[in-house]
């Protein structure tokens, strides 16, 4: 990375974080985190602008944690499902691209039904699992961010 490069990020961090505390950052981490990461595609947009409204959180920051954590969010969305199936005790999905395809083909609004019962039940696994990953992230991000707060403060002060 270049230092320009590494320049602009810490200017775009100090933009996003300007008077905020540790609490409301380590929060807005957190809930960016969890609410990206939602088995629902197209649902985090919304979901991450209501809980900076509810919370008093940053929506710029909450936003851009939503956007980076957007692989993961594909990256968990088959093992949300599989955790919901696991939850529900429901037969596997079938996954492959060409057994959905004949399925929606052939019984189209019954293959929605059977879609959405499965990412319902992929939604209460996150929720639950979700609940307890932001409980953690923002536990230990909110002592490591105020000590980085603080350390910043203290050498802007020196700097002065």
């Amino acid at each position: 990375m270049k230092l320009r490069d590494h320049k602009l990020a810490c200017l775009i961090l100090e933009l996003l974080s300007q008077g905020i505390t540790p609490h409301k950052i380590a929060l807005t981490v957190a809930l960016g985190v969890v609410l990206g990461v939602t088995p629902v595609l197209g649902s985090t947009t919304l979901l991450c602008a209501a809980a900076a409204l509810v919370f008093g959180i940053n929506l710029p920051l909450i936003q851009v944690v939503n956007y980076l954590v957007y692989p993961l969010q594909l990256l968990l969305l088959i093992p949300f499902i599989q955790a919901g199936q696991w939850l529900f005790r429901q037969p596997p999905l079938p996954f492959s691209f060409a057994q959905l395809t004949a399925l929606l083909r052939l019984r189209f609004w019954q293959t929605l039904a059977m879609l959405w019962e499965y990412t319902l039940h992929g939604l209460i696994a996150w929720l639950i699992l979700g609940g307890i990953a932001a409980l953690i992230i923002y536990i230990v991000s909110r002592p490591i961010l105020g000590y980085l707060i603080v350390r910043k403060t203290a050498s802007e002060k020196h700097l002065d």
